[in-house]
């Protein structure tokens, strides 16, 4: 096959495929470009298939190179590391969309790997790795139920962008990305500023027509690769003979059913199930020992496969037929609920948030502008002042588990729960502090992302963040068997496992701030959509109700242990001094007040400090190292130089010295200017002149009481003189062959 490209127009741009230059040895690569961006994704499947597993080993690797964008990696060995969080989120852009489209029964491990080889300023390349990767499969002979498309949407003005730029998700009020066949929708993922059901809905619909187009571009590709005619290979599952099929059916039908209409908790059902599987497994040992035809069978395997059929049938069964679930609620109730917040004494901002097996402690602290997070990739570096965390041990479901680092999955519900809230976090001006929100799961039965929503807006109202209003998540399901539905409210982690959907939708009283919907299914209709969204609101509207009982506004006072922050304004051109040669006056600052002090570049000079008393000291200092001098101000200046005959040159302001002429220094006549002061002394001055030169001269004496034989019409020049004509010779020994100085005449 020689080297085929395929192209259309998306967006006003050109959006191409090519294959048969790259990575030959693939089972199946593209190279998609889009603008001056361009991805290659290759997929690649085992030979051998696997089977005693009952899952898809699928693995998606995405990954940006930094040369893509002119760049070289910034860490310590000059070449990429481990995958940042932006790769690991887009890997999972990738996987959710793709994963549903392979067949029951392909046991055979794959991989997707897309790289980012080539990335503008302008267009995001994680998507083109989502069509990448589908376009490279149907080349493939991997089984694959595509073509699956995705693109990204944004909003300016009420218009619709697909595929928006850089610069113009900066004025967007949505940033959503689709995934979809051509006759459905299968993955949302997005954040917005609260925007209505409605406005989501016409979102899709948009994003929808749009990859239609995409999905038509890799029909033409295949076509014109040949493609078509590549015999797919095919799964390769173990099936379960109908007579073992029957034999387990009738040992665990039963007790499921009893299970599933006992309205019990997640850990009776999971004991129960283990319980029912062990018995059950030792009667099938039993069984085939009685039929040799069974022996070379893994038992194990496909007893469970049959058992959780059972359970399948039977809880859907349930719910489409009277309307009953898991734990005896009906489709559109909402478990209980309790918060509290302030629970942490030392924290600055915590919140517990409950609703029925799903818990979230979540807290919330408050840093300053060298907390910031630095983010270096593709993009121009930049910080990050607000990020959220999310942690789900093991413990969480009663299991025992490795804690060896964070997780994919933890890392895409925190970014889901960040995105939620971030669209009420104040800006920088308003509120000039680094947030980072962290969420520790707790106890997990179903939607813990969305829960961590609920704790996280609790918590930062407990620290004082000037959120205007409460943000409330929930997680809701789909239960459909072609001709009837069931939209489920807040769904358990069971109904997650055996429902067809998982749309998880946040936001406010006023709109929806963040979603992400998981489809199982084909065929899923808009009008399901909105029927799950307008369940989902009002589900999101009883949970704000009971946030907002628990508190319904930021506290007034920040935590007495949250750093305080003062922000004032310096000119520009004092920064320099402020700041030192080689930062030491900076330093010493901050040392001696306990102080963190960061300077922009406009001269906002923004302290924080454990106290107002540190805060004060650092703002004393600062400001007292840009003042301006002014004529008639007192100063406590240093001296710096004696010199005899003239006077003391004296630091009054950092950087600023003037004379202190020896006229100035007392009333009487100076003789010694050592006794009375002296190098290094700290001495109070008034500022007496300002000449046009620049130059600056400070008076002593302007300070001192005059004596009592000097009268107030008398000036000190005149005192000194008729001490002059007193002394007779000791004038001419100590005096300057100069004129002698009159009173307000300048001595040069």
């Amino acid at each position: 096959m020689g080297i085929v490209r395929v192209s259309c127009e998306l967006g006003g741009k050109e959006y191409s495929l090519e294959t048969g230059r790259f990575a030959k040895l693939a089972d199946g690569a593209v190279m998609v470009r889009f603008g001056e961006t361009m991805v290659l994704v290759t997929v690649c499947a085992s030979a051998d298939v696997r089977p005693d597993v009952n899952f898809l080993p699928l693995t998606v690797e995405y990954r940006e190179k930094s040369s893509a964008a002119g760049k070289i990696p910034g860490s310590f060995f000059r070449r990429e590391g481990r995958p940042t969080e932006k790769e690991i989120l887009s890997a999972r852009l990738i996987d959710r969309p793709i994963r549903p489209m392979f067949p029951d029964g392909w046991r055979a491990d794959t991989q997707i790997v897309a790289t980012v080889f080539s990335a503008d300023d302008q267009n995001e390349p994680n998507s083109l790795g989502m069509v990448g990767a589908s376009a490279a499969l149907l080349l493939s002979d991997i089984p694959f139920e595509g073509p699956v498309s995705e693109v990204h949407l944004g909003r300016i003005n009420g218009r619709f962008i697909v595929n928006p730029t850089y610069q113009e998700l900066e004025v967007s009020d949505m940033e959503i990305t689709v995934a979809g066949t051509d006759d459905s929708i299968v993955m949302v993922e997005g954040m917005a500023k609260e925007i209505s059901e409605d406005d989501f809905v016409a979102a899709l619909e948009f994003a929808h027509d749009n990859i239609r187009i995409l999905n038509a571009l890799q029909r033409e590709l295949l076509e014109k690769a040949g493609g078509g005619k590549r015999p797919h290979r095919q799964p390769q599952a173990i099936e379960c003979p109908d007579e073992l099929k029957r034999f387990i059916r009738e040992r665990v039908t039963e007790p499921l059913r009893e299970l599933i209409y006992s309205a019990s908790t997640k850990e009776q059902r999971s004991e129960f199930r283990k319980k029912l599987l062990d018995e059950t497994v030792l009667a099938v040992q039993q069984f085939v020992l009685e039929h040799d035809e069974f022996a070379q069978l893994p038992i194990i395997q496909l007893t469970n496969t049959v058992t959780s059929d059972v359970e399948y049938e039977l809880m859907r069964e349930m719910i489409l037929t009277e309307g009953r679930r898991l734990d005896g609620r009906g489709p559109t109730d909402i478990r209980p609920i309790t918060c509290e917040v302030g629970l942490l004494p030392r924290t600055h901002g915590s919140a517990l948030f409950t609703r029925g097996e799903t818990q979230s402690l979540t807290t919330v602290t408050l840093g300053t502008k060298q907390d910031e997070q630095i983010v270096d990739g593709l993009l121009p570096t930049y910080e990050r002042r607000y990020m959220l965390h999310y942690n789900f041990p093991p413990y969480s479901t009663g299991e025992v588990g490795r804690m060896t680092g964070v997780s994919r999955r933890e890392i895409g519900h925190g970014n889901l729960a960040e995105r939620a809230l971030q669209p009420l976090i104040p800006s920088e001006e308003e509120f000039p502090y680094t947030i980072r929100i962290v969420s520790d799961i707790l106890e997990s039965n179903g939607s813990s992302s969305m829960a961590t929503v609920c704790a996280g807006s609790l918590a930062c109202m407990d620290a004082g963040i000037p959120i205007k209003k409460q943000v409330a998540g929930i997680a809701m399901g789909l239960i459909t068997d072609g001709d009837r539905v069931a939209i489920l409210s807040d769904i358990l982690g069971d109904e997650d496992h055996l429902g067809d959907m998982d749309f998880k939708v946040a936001g406010t009283a006023d709109g929806i701030t963040a979603c992400q919907m998981d489809i199982k299914i084909k065929g899923l209709s808009l009008e399901i959509v909105r029927r799950a969204l307008e369940q989902a609101r009002q589900g999101r509207m009883h949970i704000l109700q009971i946030m907002n009982e628990c508190i319904d506004k930021p506290r007034a006072e920040l935590s007495r242990y949250a750093p305080r922050l003062t922000t004032i304004k310096i000119p520009v051109e004092a920064i320099g001094t402020v700041i030192g040669p080689g930062g030491a006056t900076i330093r010493e600052i901050t040392r001696q007040t306990n102080t963190e002090i960061n300077i922009e570049e406009d001269g906002t000079v923004v302290i924080a400090a454990v106290n107002q008393e540190n805060a004060q000291m650092a703002i004393d200092w600062i400001k007292g190292l840009t003042r301006e001098p002014e004529l008639g101000e007192v100063y406590h200046a240093k001296v710096k130089e004696v010199r005899e005959g003239l006077g003391a040159i004296v630091e009054f302001l950092p950087k600023k010295q003037g004379l202190l002429h020896i006229s100035q220094i007392a009333h009487e006549r100076v003789h010694n200017i050592l006794d009375y002061i002296k190098p290094g002394d700290i001495v109070e001055l008034k500022l007496i002149e300002i000449q046009p030169d620049g130059k600056f001269r400070l008076s002593r004496k302007a300070l001192l009481p005059p004596p009592e034989h000097v009268t107030d019409g008398d000036s000190g020049d005149s005192s000194q003189r008729s001490m002059h004509s007193r002394q007779g010779p000791m004038r001419r020994q100590h005096s300057s062959p100069r004129p002698p100085h009159r009173g307000g005449g300048r001595r040069s």
